[in-house]
């Protein structure tokens, strides 16, 4: 059976790189606490949006997807859920949700990870809720032409309920020596958690869900203001290559845990970077909505959709976007391309 021992793996951490990135999270959590406390009230509309972002993308990610319309209404409880995607995002929100508000009193043990799990299915019924795998499962990549190819076999179901206690006891261990750096840890659990790959659905998402928890019991909070989940969709291809890597040799005990730790830290350090600049636009009181549609599409690298600006501004009407979109058109400082439900604006650089 795999043993853990993240104190003989953390030394192997410590390269030049990865202390640089984890130098950059411990002063933008400086910068972040101060300027939270001080504009506590003009950051709500942030803890929306990031619970909005984080439900869509998480879910996203494994293919359970509706309307973005629904998806808000479920989101802020305004509606029930009605189809199987819909009872699967419903679930996510609301461990979404007790997490966001009550992570000092959830501790990282099989207990209460077995208890989120069973409120992640609460809506659908069903009976793999709450239970480990009934049966071994594989983690396969799908191709077009149907066929599929075995990424990685986890621990069999018969061994799931030890190792993930084992799992736990080490995270315990480690997380509470103060010679070693919870950013470190965190990760490697995380690494750990999806090659065991305890549960016969839903792995992925409580993945993710137990990064944030982790994140936010050691102090590291951005991901309330911005989606980490998100930021893992929209590099989902790098996300996978480097879970790959870091699973190779892991049953063995010799696995890297390098590639995953840094890009998870680097998820880390581009959620601080946007919640300082998404934070600046909002407290800024010379800042008006239509600036703030201009500042979406100056930032971004490339062409964005109307829909993209939207779900950056969820504060903001369709009515106001469409009339920062007409202004900025006018006054030539974006350029539209395409037509119809294909447009797209980017920023014109040579107007500036």
């Amino acid at each position: 059976m795999r043993s853990f021992n993240y104190k003989n793996q953390y030394k192997n951490l410590l390269s030049a790189d990865i202390v640089a990135l984890l130098s950059q999270i411990h002063e933008y959590k400086g910068r972040q606490t101060l300027f939270a406390t001080a504009k506590h009230g003009a950051l709500t509309n942030m803890l929306e949006i990031a619970k909005i972002q984080s439900t869509e993308a998480s879910n996203k990610i494994e293919g359970i997807v509706t309307t973005s319309e629904r998806l808000k209404q479920l989101v802020r409880e305004k509606t029930m859920p009605e189809t199987r995607s819909e009872k699967e995002i419903a679930g996510y929100r609301d461990v979404l949700s007790t997490i966001r508000e009550s992570y000092n009193y959830i501790p990282p043990r099989p207990s209460m990870i077995l208890q989120l799990h069973r409120d992640l299915y609460k809506y659908s019924g069903a009976s793999i809720g709450g239970n480990y795998k009934s049966s071994d499962n594989v983690i396969a990549e799908e191709h077009d032409d149907g066929t599929r190819t075995i990424r990685f076999e986890p621990v069999p179901a018969w061994e799931t309920p030890e190792i993930m206690n084992q799992l736990c006891d080490a995270f315990e261990t480690a997380i509470n020596d103060s010679e070693m750096d919870p950013l470190l840890i965190i990760p490697m659990f995380v690494l750990d958690f999806l090659c065991i790959h305890p549960f016969n659905d839903g792995n992925g998402r409580m993945s993710r869900l137990l990064t944030l928890l982790l994140l936010f019991r050691a102090g590291y909070d951005v991901g309330k203001y911005i989606s980490v989940e998100k930021l893992i969709a929209d590099s989902k291809e790098t996300y996978y290559e480097v879970l790959q890597e870091g699973a190779f040799a892991w049953h063995e005990s010799k696995n890297d845990f390098a590639p995953f730790v840094r890009y998870m830290l680097g998820v880390v350090v581009a959620a601080y970077r946007e919640f300082e600049s998404r934070a600046a636009l909002i407290v800024d009181s010379d800042f008006s909505k239509l600036d703030r549609v201009r500042e979406v599409i100056k930032g971004r690298i490339g062409p964005i959709t109307k829909s993209e600006i939207m779900k950056e501004c969820l504060d903001i009407s369709q009515i106001t976007v469409q009339r920062a979109l007409a202004d900025l058109l006018k006054n030539g400082l974006i350029v539209k391309l395409g037509g119809g439900r294909y447009t797209k604006y980017v920023w014109n650089y040579e107007k500036e």
